[in-house]
C-alpha cells in the first residue's frame, strides 16, 4: 500500500474558531491538554492524529486521526485529503477501524465546526428550523405582540371614559330626581316622592273602575287625619302584598260599609310607598275639609318603621309645596275627632312627637275643626240612619224615629 503526498487544508477562520472555543466545552478542554504543535495553528480543524508505530497493542481510533501509545502521547498533524492507490493486497480496511482491549469509554463528538460556524452566523443550534434573532419574522412576531396589547390598552380606555360618561351625563339626558304625581313623572316610570317613595296609582294596585267619592275636596286643606287599618291586620312588606291589601280593603268598604269607594285619601305601606286612595280631588270618608292618611297595619300591636314616617313626611311636604295643604296645616289622630283606637296606641305616640301635630280634642282643648265649622263628629260618609214614617189611627201626623 503507498500513501500519497498529503496536503494540509487551510485554517478556519477566526470568528468560527473563538465561537467552538466559547460554546464546546469538551473541545476548549480537549484543545488545552492537547496542544497543537506548531505546525497545525489554533484553528485548524479536522486534525488527523495517526498511530505510533511503537505502541502496539493499545486502542487506535482511526476515525478522527487520532492515535494513543503506550507512553500516553499523541502526534497531530494537519488533517489532509490522501489519495490510496491498491494492488494486491489483503486484510485492507477502508475508513475508520477501532480495536479496544480492556476497559472501554466512549466519547461522541459532535462536528464542532458546524456548530460553530452556526452560531458564529447568529443561529440557534437548538433549533435548525429557526432563523436568527434578527430575523424579519422575529420582528414582525415582536410587531404584532406589540399592537395586540395596544389595541388593549385602548379598549380598555374607552371603556373606562364610558363608564365616566354614564355615571356623570349632561344636558337632556339629565334624569329628575324628584317625581311627582301624574303628568310630572317621566314615561314609563313610577311616580315617587323622593327618597325612594314610590307612588302606587289606582290603576297600578287594581282600583276597581268607575268608582270615586261622592264630595269634591276643597284646597288648601287644613287638616290631616291619620288613621290605621286595624283588626289585627298585619304590615306589608312589599308592593305585591300591599297592592292585594289595597283591592280587599276597596271592597269591604264598598260591599260591607255601603262607601262608594275606599275610604282615605292615601294609604302609607310597610314598603315605604303611598298608594293612592281618593287622592288629593275627593273627600274621604271622614271629614271633608280633612286629607286622611291611613298606615297599612295594625299599630296597637306593630310598631310603624321610619320607611313610613319618612313616607308620610314627604307627602305632606309635596302638599303643601304645591299649596294643596295649609301653610299652618294640623296633623290629628283619628282618636281625637272621635271614639276610636285608630291609629293605634304605637303610631299615635309617634304622631304625637311630629312638629304639625295638633293636641285638639284632648281634655282642655276645643273640637278638632270646630274653627272651621266641622262637625263634631267626623263621620260624614258613613250611613246615616234613615227617617221613617210611622201612621197613626188617632190622627194624620207622622213621627220620625
Amino acid at each position: 500500500m503507498e500513501n500519497a503526498n498529503a496536503s494540509t487544508t487551510g485554517p478556519v477562520p477566526d470568528s468560527v474558531a473563538n465561537a467552538l472555543m466559547s460554546i464546546h466545552p469538551r473541545y476548549n478542554s480537549f484543545h488545552q491538554h492537547n496542544a497543537f504543535p506548531a505546525a497545525a495553528p489554533v484553528g485548524s480543524l479536522g486534525a488527523r492524529y495517526e498511530q505510533n508505530a511503537d505502541s502496539p497493542g493499545m486502542a487506535t481510533n482511526h476515525q478522527n486521526g487520532l492515535s494513543t501509545g503506550n507512553g500516553g502521547n499523541t502526534t497531530v498533524q494537519p488533517a489532509a485529503t490522501s489519495v490510496i492507490n491498491l494492488s494486491n493486497s489483503s486484510d485492507v480496511v477502508i475508513g475508520p477501524m477501532t480495536q479496544y482491549q480492556g476497559s472501554v469509554t466512549i466519547y461522541q463528538y459532535m462536528d464542532a465546526t458546524v456548530e460553530a460556524s452556526r452560531i458564529a452566523n447568529g443561529y440557534n443550534n437548538q433549533n435548525q428550523l429557526m432563523g436568527p434573532n434578527t430575523s424579519p419574522g422575529i420582528k414582525y412576531e415582536r410587531l404584532i405582540v406589540y399592537s395586540i396589547i395596544t389595541l388593549f390598552i385602548i379598549i380598555g380606555l374607552v371603556l373606562l371614559f364610558y363608564g365616566i360618561y354614564m355615571m356623570f351625563p349632561s344636558g337632556d339626558n339629565i334624569i329628575p330626581k324628584e317625581l311627582f304625581f301624574e303628568d310630572n313623572s317621566a314615561s314609563k316610570s313610577i311616580p315617587n316622592l323622593g327618597n325612594g317613595h314610590m307612588v302606587i296609582d289606582r290603576h297600578n294596585w287594581g282600583a276597581q273602575q268607575g268608582v270615586h267619592g261622592p264630595y269634591k275636596l276643597p284646597h288648601p286643606i287644613p287638616y290631616v287625619l291619620i288613621t290605621h287599618i286595624g283588626v289585627h291586620s298585619e304590615i306589608c312588606s312589599d308592593v305585591h302584598v300591599c297592592s292585594i291589601k289595597m283591592r280587599t280593603l276597596q271592597d269591604a268598604a264598598i260591599a260591607e260599609k255601603s262607601l262608594q269607594d275606599i275610604p282615605s285619601n292615601f294609604y302609607v305601606g310597610g314598603d315605604g310607598n303611598v298608594y293612592v286612595g281618593r287622592g288629593w280631588d275627593t273627600a274621604n270618608a271622614y271629614a271633608n275639609m280633612s286629607l286622611a292618611v291611613c298606615f297599612m297595619g295594625d299599630y296597637g300591636r306593630y310598631e310603624p318603621n321610619d320607611l313610613q314616617l319618612s313616607a308620610l313626611d314627604h307627602l305632606l311636604t309635596f302638599g303643601e309645596k304645591h299649596h294643596l295643604l295649609t301653610e299652618d296645616y294640623k296633623i290629628v289622630a283619628h282618636r281625637q275627632a272621635r271614639t276610636t283606637r285608630s291609629p293605634g296606641i304605637k303610631l299615635y305616640e309617634k304622631i304625637t312627637k311630629l312638629t304639625r301635630w295638633y293636641p285638639c280634642g284632648l281634655p282642655g282643648y276645643a273640637k278638632c275643626g270646630v274653627e272651621i265649622g266641622l262637625p263634631t263628629v267626623w263621620d260624614q260618609e258613613y250611613p246615616k240612619s234613615i227617617p221613617t214614617i210611622v201612621p197613626t189611627v188617632s190622627d194624620n201626623s207622622t213621627q220620625t224615629n
